[in-house]
């Protein structure tokens, strides 16, 4: 009897351990992807992200909710290469695995104005962060228009770019 009680005894002390153990590391866990978040979120905002991929970001003074962040927009940039539109970010790294990001964003060569050496220039963790900050974000909004060649007329609002002389 006494064997038992003291069998009883070692084994809900080993669930407790293991139980606590679990507990600690999931706790370690979360603390752990809240940093890549917030990593990815201060990178978004400090490289400009959203002042093309969020609409109205950058006429409000960076004031819009995060729930309206990197959901891409309507309005062009046309140079001489045609007319493109920033890209619902959301949906766009939304469909990709985290290698799948790191892997395009080494090799990405896209047209004005999108900064694509600036992708090219940061680190994997960097990346990391910024596909894990916009996964958190979740999928939402529509996908941008699609890019329009320079012999044809957008049938969306867009900027001239370069502005043309004289012009601001």
């Amino acid at each position: 009897m006494k064997n038992r009680i003291c069998h009883t005894i070692a084994g809900a002390l080993v669930v407790l351990s293991v139980s606590q153990s679990a507990h600690a590391a999931d706790k370690a866990n979360k603390a752990n992807t809240r940093q890549w978040i917030e990593r990815g979120r201060y990178l978004v905002q400090v490289a400009g992200c959203n002042d093309c991929h969020t609409a109205g970001y950058a006429q409000s003074g960076g004031k819009l909710p995060e729930a309206q962040w990197l959901t891409g927009d309507s309005l062009g940039w046309r140079g001489p290469w045609g007319t493109t539109y920033p890209t619902n970010l959301r949906l766009h790294l939304g469909a990709m695995t985290e290698k799948q990001w790191l892997a395009a964003a080494r090799k990405v060569e896209s047209r004005p104005p999108m900064p694509w050496f600036a992708l090219q220039q940061m680190s994997d963790d960097d990346l990391r962060a910024i596909h894990r900050f916009v996964k958190h974000l979740g999928a939402a909004g529509e996908p941008a228009p699609a890019y329009v060649p320079p012999n044809r007329e957008p049938a969306t609002p867009y900027v001239q770019f370069p502005m043309p002389p004289g012009a601001r």
